[in-house]
């Protein structure tokens, strides 16, 4: 259960505050910025404080995996050199930090809490990327759970020395935006976004009628100097975490190649959200951990 408080206004603005049965959150709404009306996008400026973006970044440095993308047909995860980072799911309410920028994250897309998956946090090296894609889904799998994404928020855990911004190709901004000597060439492509340490972008991938949006395409540029963190929190049309939950038991199968050998050396214990997976999104590898009937 959760509901919304008034809006509360004080000297230096308005503050819109989100409680639920275990933690309540504020945000600010003079810090959003809109960008975009067509996608509809915004920036929310240090949505998070430094301490939150490093405490993410530690939970995840030594459980990154491969990132993966849904196959079109199968909905199935599977590697493609279209996406070239590595990330890992944390658990829905981890921990208490997890959990308050959770209950943000719903105050300020007013999306209830149960309707996004998990936080997923992604680490791109140098040269790594992710093509221009949707976040909506193309196969009938995916989208049976919750139904399309309809909101993305991409929090930035830091900043990147050159390159690595978020770029929307079809973007109907794109051509208004001033082209700086600092922006790869890839941003310049579209409408970019420079990530910056504790900023957080909200952009939607359907209309408000619901139908999808091809404005909506967007890409990780590649990282030409440094390295880049950001967390990635996908919300639905309906509850994610219903659907999950009622998923059929017997759909057991891998979803990589590599499982029975990585079950073998005993990862379905050392790294159990990517193998076996949460209460809120199954893992890659249920087979081979055996935590399923096939």
């Amino acid at each position: 259960m959760f509901f919304f408080s008034c809006l509360m206004f004080r000297p230096r603005g308005s503050v819109l505050k989100l409680t639920t049965d275990a933690v309540s959150a504020t945000f600010d709404p003079t810090r959003v910025t809109q960008l975009s009306w067509r996608p509809r996008a915004f920036i929310y400026r240090n949505f998070l404080s430094d301490e939150e973006c490093d405490h993410l970044i530690a939970l995840a440095k030594d459980k990154l995996e491969k990132s993966m993308v849904a196959d079109n047909e199968s909905g199935k995860s599977i590697e493609s050199e279209v996406r070239t980072s590595s990330g890992m799911f944390l658990n829905r309410a981890q921990d208490e930090v997890v959990a308050a920028i959770e209950v943000r994250i719903a105050a300020w897309t007013f999306l209830p809490p149960e309707n996004g998956e998990s936080i997923q946090v992604l680490h791109y090296e140098h040269g790594q990327k992710y093509e221009p894609h949707f976040d909506y889904f193309q196969d009938k799998v995916n989208q049976e759970l919750g139904g399309h994404r309809v909101a993305t928020v991409l929090m930035y855990l830091s900043n990147v020395d050159k390159g690595g911004e978020t770029v929307f190709p079809n973007s109907e901004e794109k051509d208004s935006q001033l082209k700086t000597d600092d922006m790869s060439d890839c941003a310049k492509k579209g409408y970019s976004v420079k990530p910056r340490k504790g900023d957080a972008l909200l952009f939607y991938s359907l209309h408000p009628d619901a139908t999808t949006d091809p404005l909506s395409l967007h890409g990780s540029c590649p990282v030409i100097e440094g390295e880049k963190w950001s967390a990635t929190k996908w919300i639905h049309v309906r509850s994610f975490e219903r659907a999950v939950k009622n998923k059929p038991s017997g759909d057991c199968s891998d979803e990589n190649e590599n499982c029975a050998q990585w079950a073998a050396a005993g990862e379905c214990n050392n790294n159990p959200l990517y193998m076996v997976g949460s209460r809120d999104k199954l893992g890659f590898c249920r087979k081979s951990c055996k935590v399923c009937s096939s």
